[in-house]
């Protein structure tokens, strides 16, 4: 009992000693029982607050969905997505994590970008940019459009509605940027002849070819791989410059063009043979441009 009793005599010798300081200090104490203090109502007030953000009152149950400012959505069935988006949807008013429900509408058919932001308190607001089409991608039975962006998404020429003229795009599916860069050139080189371009298309060689609203068909090659960017241009313009006499001895009877001569170019007549056709095409460019 003896060493017992030595034993916590020493261990209150001991906690004496590292008290002491504090007890003997009354302006450590208070500074202590603030901290501690703080602490506790720091606490409280997380609880609180995580207790508060659990009550159904917060659960989303409003979701407005709206064009960006200058649209109109025609192809968005604002009902149906709605309700996908409730059913599938993570968190509540204060946990949703908006990057995934931005992305959740934006791998959606005809939504081209989306922006969320929360509405206090169970609401969300998703302003849609709806995809623009401009042209089909493969043909008029691909399920694939392309964009005034010259970018690729998923629809079809049957959920365009009536009113829209697309042009008809093909090519390598990593290059559709490049179609409607080569696109935009060719409608504005032949813009003196009052005439659009209908389709464009781009070979897995990157050779290319457009037929246009009058009918007429121009093939250009590969010269976009050249080092000299302006070759392409100057053979229009080479085209443009002889071009009075070619209608001058076939008048309208022309319906296709090749580019592809370095020193001139070739034309096809629709009423000869392919043949008859080439060699007095070849003819016409060699003595126009002697």
């Amino acid at each position: 009992m003896s060493r017992i009793g030595a034993f916590l005599n020493g261990c209150g010798e001991v906690f004496t000693s590292l008290a002491s300081p504090l007890w003997n200090y009354p302006g450590r104490m208070q500074k202590l029982s603030r901290f501690l203090m703080r602490c506790f109502v720091v606490m409280v007030l997380v609880g609180m607050l995580m207790w508060l953000s659990q009550r159904p009152v917060f659960a989303l149950r409003q979701i407005v969905i709206e064009p960006v400012a200058g649209q109109t959505l025609k192809h968005i069935n604002k009902p149906v997505v709605k309700q996908q988006v409730l059913e599938t949807v993570q968190g509540n008013f204060f946990s949703v994590r908006l990057e995934d429900v931005k992305r959740g509408f934006e791998s959606m058919p005809w939504v081209r970008h989306a922006n969320v932001r929360r509405v206090w308190p169970n609401g969300l607001i998703v302003s849609i940019e709806e995809q623009k089409p401009f042209g089909t991608w493969g043909g008029a039975d691909s399920h694939t459009l392309m964009n005034t962006h010259g970018e690729l998404f998923a629809g079809r020429v049957s959920d365009v509605g009536d009113g829209i003229s697309l042009v008809d795009f093909s090519g390598p599916e990593d290059a559709s940027k490049e179609v409607m860069r080569l696109y935009e050139r060719a409608n504005a080189w032949f813009k003196p002849w009052s005439t659009e371009v209908k389709s464009l298309t781009l070979s897995d060689r990157y050779a290319w070819h457009v037929k246009l609203s009058n009918g007429m068909k121009v093939e250009f090659g590969r010269d976009e791989e050249n080092s000299d960017k302006t070759l392409t241009e100057d053979r229009v313009a080479r085209l443009f410059k002889y071009w009075p006499q070619v209608q001058e001895k076939w008048a309208n009877r022309v319906d296709a063009i090749d580019l592809r001569y370095a020193n001139g170019f070739a034309v096809h007549l629709a009423s000869v043979s392919l043949k008859k056709n080439e060699a007095d095409g070849k003819k016409a460019s060699r003595s126009n441009e002697e």
